[in-house]
């Protein structure tokens, strides 16, 4: 995928058993501390974050009801808390906290996640990770275990799902 290409146009790579609703925040842009080298774990550097969620024909198509779909405004407020007050170095575990958050909070069947390190490099665009997890499988809520334990562990305690606009 090119750096500014379309990241929400591509169709989840498993199959479903029904078609997916697809909820998303693309370009979503802030500063945080997270890397592996000595210049990247004091001072906060720009993330650009791509989500996708997606939800079995969500009920809000019936009842144009913002509850009965994902927020993506919550989505939002609830990565840029993230990137606060998490405590991960690699942008994998990063983006797995991301996925962990639309899958377990907002109830998400199938995420796609895209964490960008914008020009890391000079004669580089963009760096980056991207996942893509699916809800009720054994080995997804094992693989989204360990992050989720260490954002309990630091302190970070699952955000609110209420139904604000």
């Amino acid at each position: 995928m090119t750096a500014g290409a379309p990241f929400f146009t591509a169709v989840p790579a498993a199959p479903a058993a029904e078609p997916l609703d697809l909820i998303f925040v693309e370009g979503l842009q802030g500063q945080t501390v997270i890397g592996i080298d000595h210049g990247e774990l004091h001072d906060p550097q720009p993330l650009v974050i791509d989500v996708v969620a997606g939800l079995p024909r969500a009920r809000a198509c019936d009842t144009d009801r913002i509850v009965d779909t994902i927020h993506y405004g919550h989505v939002r407020e609830r990565i840029l808390r993230l990137m606060r007050e998490h405590k991960l170095q690699l942008l994998e575990s990063f983006a797995e906290a991301i996925a962990s958050i639309l899958l377990d909070e907002f109830g998400a069947a199938w995420v796609r996640v895209k964490v960008v390190k914008p020009r890391k490099f000079d004669d580089v665009a963009a760096v980056g990770v991207q996942i893509e997890r699916h809800a009720g499988t054994a080995a997804a809520r094992i693989t989204r275990a360990a992050p989720v334990l260490h954002l309990i562990g630091s302190g970070m305690v699952p955000g609110d799902r209420s139904p604000q606009g």
